[in-house]
């Protein structure tokens, strides 16, 4: 629609008083009202243009230039929609779903059926989307408008919730049948001997006993692990601060493995110079006798586990532990170190063996920011080797 222009009051409230001032002077009253006429002419024709208002194209502009500046760096991938037209998405979106979905449609490029019932709800709203940018993904998306025209998608990554709520799931029922194994064992013979009290002879008895006590054990030894690997995850993302020299808390540790018979069967070799790491000493007391007791359980009953401490070429610190059994299949060696994971598990409980052993040594071996590397040949044994960062100064004051 057109707008008038505005007349120019203040200067035809001059040249009315001007002409005033003209009559007053005595000047001709023709002479007068052509002065008159002449100046409001003018003035009229110099009128301004009319202000006017910002195209609707402009103000799209504007407003889509402002939310891409606003949104850019936020961390969740955050898509701004005009009706079904993605004219705006911010790093995070642009990442997780392509550089090209900017002037796409959504539907094209959500390309899910949740995702596209979402777009099609006349209020919007939010929902889960399963497998939106992979088989496992779980995305939460959201649907905002902004006014009429303009929407805002929000997604919100829930895959590691999901993924950490299954292996708590997994980790309480393995937990659940590991324990409930020694303890259906020992109320088995416990009842047996409180029953037949009078019918048991004494060396059936003394052998109930033995297995009770046995089991006992057992499951002793499985919850210190269960509370070890549970002060170690909690303690994961502290990195330890004090100075260890690793000779000699890995020789004492190795000779602390396994029973006192076994002390025979281990070599250490350790290094010539000092071998200095940040970690933290119980920790890493309990990585090597794990180690050390996993070959003497699992290796030659009459080889040698073999510790020995080096330096690599960068600086690092080396531990490997080497034992000379039976080795391990291939298929095995990405799964060892999950908890409750046995490639014989008749032969590990015979053992004593709890599951946990080196999925307790993964864990303190990522909280001291080093490598763990298992290598395994079949019929010649198995190598395991730690890899922690060294300290330049070698000679700094150790705890």
């Amino acid at each position: 629609m057109n707008k008038r222009r505005p007349l120019p009051w203040p200067g035809i409230a001059l040249a009315t008083v001007s002409s005033i001032v003209l009559l007053i002077w005595g000047t001709g009253l023709d002479l007068v009202i052509a002065n008159f006429l002449l100046w409001i002419g003018s003035l009229w024709i110099s009128r301004p243009e009319p202000v006017i208002a910002q195209p609707s194209q402009d103000r799209m502009v504007f407003r889509r230039d402002s939310m891409r500046s606003l949104i850019e760096h936020s961390g969740l991938p955050l898509i701004m929609l005009d009706r079904n037209r993605i004219i705006v998405a911010n790093s995070a979106a642009r990442e997780t779903l392509g550089r090209h979905i900017v002037g796409q449609d959504a539907r094209v490029a959500l390309r899910h059926p949740d995702a596209i019932a979402l777009l099609d709800e006349a209020g919007g709203g939010s929902a889960t989307i399963k497998g939106l940018t992979g088989p496992r993904s779980i995305w939460h998306m959201s649907r905002y408008p902004v006014d009429e025209r303009y929407w805002i998608i929000e997604l919100i990554n829930r895959t590691a919730e999901a993924d950490i709520s299954r292996a708590h799931t997994d980790f309480v029922a393995n937990a659940s049948h590991e324990l409930r194994t020694p303890l259906s064992s020992i109320i088995g013979y416990v009842e047996t001997l409180v029953d037949m009290a009078d019918q048991v002879d004494a060396e059936t008895a003394a052998r109930f006993h033995g297995t009770v006590l046995k089991e006992a054990n057992r499951l002793q030894t499985l919850v210190d692990d269960l509370m070890s690997l549970s002060r170690i995850e909690a303690e994961k993302h502290d990195l330890p601060a004090t100075e260890i020299e690793l000779n000699g808390l890995a020789a004492q540790a190795a000779r602390d493995a396994g029973m006192p018979d076994d002390r025979a069967r281990i070599a250490v070799e350790q290094c010539e110079t000092p071998l200095v790491i940040r970690g933290d000493r119980q920790q890493l007391e309990q990585l090597v006798r794990n180690l050390v007791d996993n070959g003497l359980k699992y290796g030659d009953p009459e080889g040698t586990v073999s510790v020995t401490l080096s330096r690599d070429e960068s600086g690092g610190v080396v531990l490997k532990v080497q034992d000379q059994g039976e080795g391990i299949s291939p298929e095995h060696l990405p799964h060892l170190t999950r908890r409750f994971y046995r490639t014989d598990p008749g032969r590990s409980q015979a053992a004593g063996g709890t599951g946990l052993g080196l999925a307790i040594v993964k864990h303190i071996v990522e909280r001291h920011k080093g490598r763990l590397d298992i290598a395994s040949t079949p019929g010649k044994g198995t190598c395991i080797t730690v890899r922690f960062p060294g300290l330049q100064n070698d000679t700094a004051t150790l705890s």
